[in-house]
């Protein structure tokens, strides 16, 4: 098979509550006014005139990140041409000659590891719109920005460097260029992110300062371009975050998004340079939102930003259960999960599922068309289930904490369950829960059973390492040793299996290449007896620097077993990661590969983390069959979590 087929459902962290809509503020009045319409999420906007009404954004209403123009007047957004090719667009701006120029990440690099963002610009109007790369080939280029008249431009840019596994704070320069002559780049500031200009002249961008605190550094251009790089002044003050500013024409202020210690969320202030004060903008009116990434009108009169659109407001409110997202390869379908860790019954009709990882957790069961949504275990922590193929009425689950050490009490467990119970009158369906390993044995998890039914392999910290073990599906181990047997031994972790569908492999991530480094996991397979353990070469060959950086998990086989899918930091970076709400690994998309290491595939483009995909165990779900409103989604309430890593503690 020269392409892949069948249907991947995945998920991608905490994007399904995000709920993001732009909004406009009056900055004398203080008067807020919603200019998207609540359908899927908005983001990333900018003025296209004076008034406060006309912007340009990105939304995935489509399936993918697209640009659309949100006009007074108009019943709907209008979508912009961007490129055909590209499932990812991002920061568009409209210039005074009406060129849309905007992110977007469809060219492939010369190797992995590369970021695959560029500047790219279309005329709208035009009769072809042709769309034109701008940054230059062999280069990454994030966050563009133009100065008031149109006259120069600015990016943060890798330049041609790979991408080096940084994500808190990702290695960028600022970058000038006259987008009439866009080769003649001049680098005019090290290290640095989120360019915006006042004027013609001045430069504001955000960089983490040597104390900790991320703050809003500027700089002149100079009249000579090719002079060296500046060094660029501090102007905000320590003691507080502040990153993404957007600055006004008048030189006078600009707007940033802020952290501070006592302050739960992300908040706009407009901070006045010569009196070096903050003025508050969103605390007032949405104590208890997030507040992303400022705009500013070209008047100065009118403060954008994006937030969860609030509860009250008119637009989508449920989140759905399942979402259909735009699939590069024409054979293949993706499906976002509201939850992670699916699997699928035997005919294909119900998927397992896993809703959060703390107190609120446990396992969950739903129809494939997302019309329905049943509780099987609640208030317990539940992951990596396996859904047993020759029984639709037995899921296997880990039961305990998530992503912890060998010696952490994890226990795999046998979930029983009666069909005929999931009825559309109920909620909760009863269920028996039989452990099938001892205790005392340490961290068990992620078990995948095989297809005959009768056991399954899973990840144990029972010696003091992260091995595979295979067990007895229905009895599980016992005092004397009997139902499991031991499957790979090494000091290193090999974790997350996957049974192939014909029985002959098993499939997983694993560091035995680099046992020191707990990032460095790549794709392995093995015979259920323990022999023809090998490596499948995805990033280069075993033993170069490529292999070395890969980080590949969640393996899952198709239904014939000759292709994977699995996550992987193969591309680097797609957006700055301080802009957006927590992820984890925002490096995470999703890849197709053959076992022999042959055909390999991007499927996901975005600055989330996607991650526990699964190849569904019914080729064609049916798209006309999909109920995309989940009738009993869970309530949309904006509940998402700042970076981790962003801390005041300072």
């Amino acid at each position: 098979m020269d392409t892949p087929s069948g249907t991947i459902i995945f998920t991608t962290v905490g994007r399904t509550h995000y709920g993001f809509d732009v909004f406009s503020l009056h900055i004398a009045s203080s008067v807020e006014r919603r200019l998207t319409d609540g359908v899927s999420v908005n983001f990333n906007a900018q003025f296209a005139d004076d008034n406060g009404n006309d912007i340009v954004f990105v939304s995935e209403r489509a399936g993918s990140a697209r640009i659309f123009r949100s006009r007074p007047g108009n019943s709907k957004p209008e979508q912009l041409p961007g490129a055909p090719e590209s499932f990812f667009h991002d920061r568009p701006i409209i210039t005074q000659d009406n060129t849309l120029y905007f992110i977007s990440a469809h060219e492939q690099p010369d190797r992995h590891f590369k970021n695959w963002t560029a500047l790219y610009s279309v005329n709208p109007n035009s009769q072809g719109k042709e769309v034109t790369r701008v940054t230059p080939p062999d280069t990454a280029d994030f966050s563009p920005a133009v100065s008031k008249s149109g006259k120069y431009f600015a990016v943060a840019s890798y330049g041609s460097r790979s991408w080096g596994g940084e994500f808190h704070e990702i290695n960028t320069d600022i970058v000038v260029f006259k987008p009439s002559e866009p080769e003649k780049r001049v680098v005019v500031c090290d290290r640095g992110g989120w360019p915006t200009w006042s004027g013609d002249s001045t430069v504001f961008f955000h960089r983490q300062a040597d104390d900790g605190w991320w703050s809003i550094y500027q700089f002149d251009i100079p009249e000579n371009l090719n002079l060296s790089p500046v060094e660029p002044v501090r102007v905000t003050p320590p003691g507080l975050h502040c990153f993404t500013p957007a600055a006004f024409h008048d030189g006078k202020q600009i707007a940033v998004a802020t952290r501070r210690r006592g302050v739960n969320h992300r908040h706009i202030k407009i901070f006045h340079l010569e009196h070096k004060t903050f003025q508050a903008v969103t605390e007032p009116l949405n104590p208890s939102f997030h507040h992303y990434n400022p705009f500013v009108s070209a008047n100065s009169e009118f403060l954008g930003y994006h937030r969860f659109r609030g509860e009250s407001t008119q637009g989508e409110s449920t989140v759905p259960n399942l979402e259909s997202i735009v699939s590069p390869i024409k054979t293949l379908r993706l499906l976002r999960l509201n939850g992670s860790f699916p699997s699928s019954s035997p005919d294909g009709d119900l998927i397992a599922l896993n809703s959060d990882f703390d107190i609120n957790g446990g396992i969950k069961v739903a129809r494939s068309d997302g019309s329905k949504r049943w509780t099987l275990i609640k208030d317990r922590t539940a992951f990596y289930n396996s859904w047993s193929p020759t029984e639709r009425h037995v899921i296997y689950a880990s039961l305990g904490p998530i992503f912890r050490p060998a010696g952490i009490a994890v226990q795999i467990a046998r979930i029983q369950f009666s069909p005929s119970d999931l009825t559309a009158d109920r909620e909760e369906v009863p269920c028996e829960v039989k452990f099938l390993t001892l205790d005392n044995t340490g961290n068990n998890a992620f078990p995948s059973c095989s297809p005959d039914g009768k056991s399954v392999v899973f990840r144990s910290g029972r010696s003091g390492h992260k091995n595979l073990y295979i067990l007895d599906a229905v009895n599980g181990e016992s005092e004397g040793g009997e139902g499991i047997r031991r499957l790979t031994e090494g000091p290193w972790i090999d974790t997350m299996p996957c049974w192939s569908p014909k029985g002959d492999l098993i499939g997983f991530s694993s560091n035995r290449h680099d046992p020191s480094n707990d990032a460095a996991f790549g794709a392995y397979v093995v015979r259920p007896d323990g022999s023809g353990l090998r490596r499948i070469e995805i990033a280069g060959p075993e033993g170069s620097e490529e292999a070395a950086r890969e980080r590949v998990n969640h393996v899952s086989f198709n239904k014939d077993g000759d292709w994977i899918v699995f996550t992987a930091n193969l591309g680097g970076i797609t957006a700055e990661p301080v802009a957006i709400p927590n992820q984890f690994q925002p490096y995470g998309d999703l890849y197709v590969v053959k076992l022999d290491g042959t055909g390999l595939r991007r499927l996901t483009w975005n600055g989330y983390e996607d991650g526990t995909p699964t190849w569904h165990t019914v080729d064609d779900l049916g798209l006309s069959g999909l109920s995309l409103n989940g009738q009993d989604g869970d309530k949309l309430e904006g509940q998402f979590e700042e970076p981790l890593w962003i801390t005041c503690d300072i």
